[in-house]
């Protein structure tokens, strides 16, 4: 108990469509409030240069009218050393100089660019030492001296100006944080809201039970369609393989139960009878029904096999020589052909017969065909496997000379549990089937024909992987 706690808190948390899509607006939100406090910033700085250069440069105007003769004498008014002294921290600064007398009062060097008489304050930037000011600078006219030229500057540093920018900022940051907060409030909302339209959907699944059917489009919005059709696709691959299933198994018990019952039969008949010649008798009917019913399985499972949806179609198979691989599959037949006594032979080509197969499905073809002629044509005839190449097919052939099949019943060939009237009823009637089956998988065309020596011809054409090249003769 302790470990399966552990197990669940180490469970990673199951992902939220609701908290992905409010993450995703969420971190761009949240960016976007970065980006408006790095603007609001600047915007603020801005106007608190533009609140300061108007204050700096009416300070150059009032200092230019309350300058007097003492200004001469390297002395202020009180009111003039006031309106620029007021700051105790010292970081207010001025020069005023003469044309005539030069540098006649200040408390900092100022450098000032040129400017005309009578003409507005200039506003400039400057350095005191390394550190940044923002200067104003004027020229006018000495009241005491027509001849007299002063110059004006004032300077601050700009510490003033990024404090009121940074108050400025923290009066709007918290205005915009509680509208962002308000917008993703809304946002969930929206979002939570949004997703209602999902509650029909899963309603309607969550009352199926057994039903495979299509989910549809009626009530799916257009954004989770891709997963629905997915889901359907999903639902008919289940139904196939449904299907398969319950074929197989009513094919399995339609045709295992006359062997079972027969061995039934015959093993109470065995167990009721003393004497050795039906006691022997019956235990070859035993051996025979069972033989009978074990390739009966096999058979089924592997037309269940080649009808599976899992195994790949023909554009997802790798290319195989069927020059190679056809009279490989027909030497592991030789030894039955012998003890059937039958002339089991390979007529091929050296030309190669590249197609997009599976050599295994391939020699399970071969097998069929080749057991189904065995069958069909008896003790002392001959089987021939052959193997031909066309202009854009491979044609894999099998025929023998025995008693072939009337015209009426060559259509039937190929369907399942079909068995030629007449013959021992030893067979399945699902070689033909298998073969029909995985030539559909392989994209093969398959033929039912009478052999030139009257028997029964089996013809496979199968796609060539590539056309056959022609060459001229040098």
């Amino acid at each position: 108990m302790p470990d399966r706690r552990h197990a669940a808190a180490r469970r990673p948390p199951r992902p939220s469509l609701r908290r992905r899509l409010l993450t995703f607006l969420l971190v761009p939100v949240l960016g976007v409030l970065l980006l408006d406090a790095v603007i609001g910033y600047f915007v603020a700085l801005a106007y608190s240069n533009r609140v300061h250069d108007a204050t700096l440069s009416d300070n150059a105007l009032t200092l230019s009218e309350m300058i007097g003769s003492d200004a001469l004498r390297g002395e202020l008014t009180e009111q003039a050393r006031f309106l620029l002294e007021y700051d105790p921290n010292g970081r207010n600064y001025y020069t005023v100089t003469s044309d005539r007398h030069g540098r006649v009062i200040s408390n900092a060097i100022l450098q000032a660019p040129s400017v005309a008489v009578d003409a507005p304050p200039r506003l400039y930037d400057t350095e005191l030492g390394h550190r940044p000011l923002r200067a104003a600078t004027m020229r006018v006219p000495s009241r005491h001296d027509p001849d007299d030229v002063l110059t004006i500057t004032v300077a601050e540093n700009l510490r003033d100006r990024h404090a009121r920018a940074r108050e400025i900022l923290l009066l709007t940051l918290p205005m915009q944080a509680l509208l962002i907060v308000a917008v993703l409030c809304l946002v969930w909302l929206g979002v939570s809201h949004g997703l209602r339209v999902l509650e029909p959907l899963t309603s309607r699944l969550a009352r199926r039970e057994h039903d495979l059917s299509p989910i549809g489009e009626e009530d799916v919005p257009v954004e989770i369609l891709p997963l629905t059709r997915t889901i359907d696709d999903l639902f008919a691959r289940m139904r196939n393989m449904l299907g398969l299933q319950e074929r197989f198994i009513a094919d399995a018990a339609h045709q295992l139960r006359t062997p079972l019952a027969g061995i039934r039969l015959h093993v109470e008949r065995l167990a009721e009878t003393t004497d050795p010649a039906q006691r022997a008798d019956a235990m070859n009917h035993v051996q025979r029904l069972a033989a009978r019913a074990a390739r009966t399985s096999a058979q089924l499972l592997a037309l269940t096999r080649t009808q599976s949806p899992d195994l790949p179609d023909r554009d997802g198979m790798a290319e195989i020589d069927l020059a190679t691989v056809v009279p490989e599959a027909v030497s592991m037949r030789v030894h039955q052909a012998l003890a059937c006594g039958v002339d089991l032979g390979y007529e091929g080509t050296d030309d190669p017969c590249v197609i997009r197969g599976d050599a295994l499905q391939v020699q399970e073809v071969i097998d069929n065909l080749v057991d189904n002629a065995f069958h069909y044509a008896g003790r002392g005839h001959v089987v021939t496997v052959s193997l031909a190449r066309g202009e854009n097919d491979v044609v894999l052939a099998v025929e023998d000379d025995g008693p072939g099949v009337d015209d009426a019943f060559l259509g039937q060939l190929g369907e399942r549990f079909f068995r030629v009237p007449g013959v021992d009823e030893d067979g399945t009637g699902l070689g033909l089937a298998i073969v029909e089956s995985i030539a559909e998988r392989h994209g093969a065309r398959v033929a039912f024909l009478h052999a030139d020596a009257g028997g029964l011809r089996v013809e496979l054409h199968f796609p060539a992987a590539a056309p056959l090249k022609h060459h001229s003769p040098s």
